[in-house]
């Protein structure tokens, strides 16, 4: 069995540069991927803040990402099972 300092060895410079750019773009991403996040977040306290529902306005997000057939059939299912809900 290969100790890890064999593999080491046995990989290449270039292997590890590659290897050493992708660790970094991955960190940087990561990093952009929290800033966006804590963006997002502050908008959603400033709508709290303006007197909107901010779960209401998720759900109008995630609506607004599916496809408009697929929203359809899904509002419709809604509908059905509240008319139904109605009568227990």
């Amino acid at each position: 069995m290969m100790s890890d300092s064999d593999r080491a060895d046995q990989m290449g410079q270039a292997t590890r540069e590659k290897l050493r750019q992708f660790i970094g773009r991955i960190e940087r991403l990561e990093g952009e991927k929290e800033e966006l996040a804590s963006d997002i977040r502050d908008v959603f306290s400033e709508m709290k803040t303006f007197g909107l529902d901010v779960k209401v306005m998720r759900k109008v997000l995630s609506m607004r990402k599916q496809d408009a057939n697929e929203r359809a059939e899904q509002e419709a299912m809604i509908d059905l099972y509240f008319e139904t809900a109605e009568g227990v």
